[in-house]
């Protein structure tokens, strides 16, 4: 296959990107549809969304397909096996935008535990009297638990040790170069925590894994934020603990479903929303853009 023939595809257009790779060949957005066999054969790399449904069928429409480029950190809707199986390279953009993603955490985290909106809306709605109000815990005596320790974890933990807080993490198996204490346990870790920061990928093992029990674990004065995938999360089981008092307050950037429905928080409490926004940073953006298009001409640039 000659260099005319590596190709690129992208199901859904990615301009700064496409910027990124302006000397190549490139079919994107509705042009991917109208491609002919000859077309398909040139292609030999694909560029998605981490959370974009890739499976065997897509791969196979793509006879010469060698790399999958998924955008950012995850590509929790790539059939691996799948890809794995047809010798396909799987590629994400893991830590490039982690920096940002964990500032997002950690001042959620904040102002979850210092209740700076509710607080906010007191003072708009001229509701501030003297001696109303309800002591909350200093950011030093509280426990942070950690899911997931990859990029955005340890960048995370980072933020919240000048805080003083107690950190601990859980993940599938322990790290030797870890810094805090590893609890194998997820209920166990949300028992021990004031808050817990969700910060892994979504798969098989790790999907629901925010259940009824880990959020009853946490408890009334527990906190919960997510930066990880909204799918890591029971979302009727943390609504009804938010409305029952069962738990105190979350923030979350991500959604099981993507735009989330805005009637379904719309009488929620203590919750803070984001639509799926903490990386949207200009440095972080080109972080991402400039790995996600490296990603790209290294494998098409290597020799064969």
């Amino acid at each position: 296959m000659t260099d005319d023939a590596d190709a690129i595809v992208f199901p859904t257009p990615y301009e700064p990107i496409r910027q990124r790779l302006a000397a190549r060949r490139i079919f994107e957005g509705e042009a991917v549809a109208r491609l002919t066999q000859a077309d398909r054969a040139q292609v030999r790399v694909m560029v998605v969304s981490g959370g974009q449904p890739l499976g065997p069928a897509e791969m196979d429409a793509y006879p010469n397909l060698g790399r999958i480029v998924a955008i950012g950190a995850g590509f929790d809707g790539v059939d691996t096996q799948a890809a794995a199986a047809r010798g396909i390279q799987v590629v994400s953009g893991a830590g490039a935008n982690a920096e940002d993603v964990a500032d997002w955490a950690a001042g959620a985290l904040i102002a979850a535990a210092r209740g700076f909106f509710p607080n906010d809306a007191k003072v708009r709605a001229g509701a501030w009297v003297w001696g109303d109000f309800k002591p909350v815990r200093s950011l030093s005596a509280m426990t942070v638990g950690i899911v997931g320790l990859g990029h955005i974890g340890r960048a995370v933990g980072r933020r919240l040790e000048p805080f003083r807080c107690r950190l601990a993490w859980q993940g599938p198996r322990p790290k030797a170069d870890a810094p805090y204490p590893y609890i194998s346990d997820l209920r166990e870790l949300a028992r021990l925590s004031d808050a817990l920061v969700l910060a892994a990928p979504l798969d098989a093992a790790t999907a629901g894994m925010v259940d009824a029990a880990v959020l009853e674990a946490l408890g009334p004065a527990g906190i919960l934020v997510n930066v990880g995938r909204g799918g890591l999360v029971d979302e009727e089981a943390l609504i009804a603990a938010l409305k029952s008092g069962g738990l105190a307050a979350a923030a979350l950037d991500v959604f099981a479903q993507e735009p989330t429905p805005a009637q379904r928080w719309s009488d929620v409490p203590n919750v803070i929303l984001s639509p799926h926004t903490a990386a949207v940073t200009h440095e972080a953006l080109g972080a991402v853009f400039d790995l996600a298009a490296r990603n790209v001409t290294d494998f098409l640039d290597a020799p064969r």
